[in-house]
C-alpha cells in the first residue's frame, strides 16, 4: 500500500436512532431533492460527505471501523480495513492495540436519550470482553430549552435510583442543566448521563460503545417493543457520587492563525478547538494520528501535492508520516483537534507558558 503521507479525509458511518433527526444542521443538512437549486450543489466541494439514507439519523461515526476514506491511495477503504493492513503507517508505531485510538461521533438528538452509564476499564474487561468508556462532549448547537442529565443529586442511594428507574422516573434524580453552545463536558466512566433534545454534540471517546442502559422511560422501539434494559449492571458500576464535570474552563488563546482552545485532555484523548482566520501551515504530528473535524467554514487542505476543500462535517486524518499541511480558510472555520495526549508535553506545559495557575489547568485536565 503507498505511503500515507498526507491529510486523509473520511466519510462518517451514519446511525439510525429513534431519537435521531432528520435535519443534520450545521454540518450535514437535510437529503436533498431535484428541488434544490443547481447553484447550491455547484458550491459544494467535490469531496462532499454523502448525505445519509437513513431518515432519523442519531450519530455519525467519524472514525468508526464503518467510516470510509474519501482521499488518498487508501480511497474506498474503510478504516477497519486500512488499520489491518497499515497499522503503524496510520497509527504511529507506539500504537500496537488492534482497535483504532479513539471514537468520534457527531450526535444529533430530537427526543432524550436513554439513562445510561458506562463502564470502567477493569469491569468491561470482565464483564464485556471489550474496554470501558469514558468521554467527553462539546457542545456546538443547542435549542433555548436543551437539557442535559449528568451525574444523580446529592443524597440518592442506589436502591432510590433503581426504583426511580422500575418506575420510568430517573430523570428526577438527576442533575440537569441547559448546555451552552461551546460547552466542553467531562464524562468519566461510572457517570449517570442522559442527552435531552435538541442538540448538536461532538463526542469523543475511549475505542467502546458498551453502554448500559438503566432507563428508557418506557418508550417503544419502531416495532413498537421495549428495549432492553441493563439495570444489574448498570447498578454495578455507576457512580453515585461521581462529579458533573461541566462548563469546563474556557482556555483560549490568539495564534498566529486565529484561536486555540484547550478544552480537555485525559490520559484517552484530548480536545481542541481551533478558530482559524489566516492560512497557516501545520507541522506532522508526533508519532502518532491526528485529527480534525470541521464544526464551521470553508477552504482548503493545501499540500506540496496539490489542495482539497474542506466543509463542515469533514474530518481529517493526519497520519504521523504525514507531510506538512496548510488550512487556507474561506471563510473564518473552526476545527476540533483531537488525538490521544502527552498530558505534559500537549496540555500542561502550553498552558503553564501562557501563565495559567496549576488549579486551572486541573480543570480541563484529569487522571481517568
Amino acid at each position: 500500500m503507498p505511503g500515507l503521507d498526507q491529510p486523509l479525509l473520511l466519510a462518517p458511518d451514519f446511525k439510525e436512532k429513534i431519537w435521531g433527526r432528520e435535519q443534520l444542521d450545521p454540518l450535514y443538512g437535510s437529503n436533498e431533492t431535484d428541488s434544490d437549486s443547481s447553484s447550491r450543489r455547484s458550491r459544494r466541494p467535490a469531496n462532499r460527505v454523502p448525505q445519509p439514507k437513513a431518515r432519523r439519523i442519531g450519530e455519525a461515526w467519524l472514525t468508526g471501523d464503518g467510516a470510509r476514506f474519501m482521499t488518498g491511495p487508501v480511497s474506498g477503504l474503510k478504516l477497519a480495513e486500512v488499520l489491518a493492513r497499515s497499522r503503524a503507517e496510520l497509527c504511529g508505531s507506539r500504537w500496537t492495540a488492534d482497535y483504532f485510538p479513539f471514537l468520534a461521533k457527531f450526535l444529533f438528538t430530537s427526543d432524550w436519550l436513554s439513562m445510561q452509564v458506562h463502564p470502567d476499564d477493569d469491569y468491561a474487561a470482565v464483564h464485556e470482553k471489550s474496554r470501558g468508556k469514558t468521554e467527553a462532549w462539546y457542545v456546538i448547537k443547542r435549542d433555548e430549552d436543551a437539557s442535559i442529565a449528568l451525574g444523580l443529586g446529592p443524597g440518592n442511594t442506589r436502591a432510590a435510583l433503581e426504583s426511580a428507574c422500575r418506575a420510568g422516573r430517573s430523570r428526577d434524580l438527576a442533575q440537569c442543566f441547559r448546555p451552552k453552545p461551546g460547552e466542553g463536558v467531562f464524562v468519566p466512566s461510572g457517570t449517570l448521563h442522559a442527552l435531552g433534545p435538541g442538540l448538536v454534540i461532538f463526542e469523543l471517546s475511549e475505542t467502546s460503545d458498551v453502554t448500559y442502559r438503566l432507563d428508557d422511560y418506557g418508550r417503544l422501539d419502531n416495532r413498537g417493543r421495549p428495549r432492553d434494559l441493563h439495570l444489574e449492571r448498570g447498578l454495578e458500576t455507576v457512580r453515585l457520587d461521581a462529579p458533573a464535570y461541566r462548563d469546563l474552563a474556557r482556555l483560549e488563546f490568539e495564534e498566529p492563525f486565529g484561536t486555540r482552545r484547550y478544552v480537555v485532555a485525559c490520559r484517552y484523548f484530548a480536545i481542541e478547538v481551533l478558530v482559524v482566520e489566516e492560512r497557516h501551515t501545520f507541522p506532522p504530528p508526533p508519532d502518532r494520528v491526528e485529527a480534525l473535524a470541521v464544526i464551521e467554514g470553508e477552504g482548503r487542505v493545501e499540500t506540496a501535492c496539490g489542495w482539497l476543500a474542506y466543509a463542515p462535517g469533514q474530518t481529517w486524518l493526519i497520519p504521523p508520516g504525514s507531510v506538512a499541511y496548510r488550512l487556507v480558510p474561506e471563510e473564518k472555520s473552526r476545527f476540533v483537534r483531537f488525538y490521544v495526549p502527552d498530558l505534559d508535553r500537549d496540555f500542561r506545559q502550553p498552558l503553564r507558558k501562557r501563565g495559567v495557575a496549576a488549579e486551572e489547568i486541573g480543570k480541563v485536565v484529569f487522571r481517568d
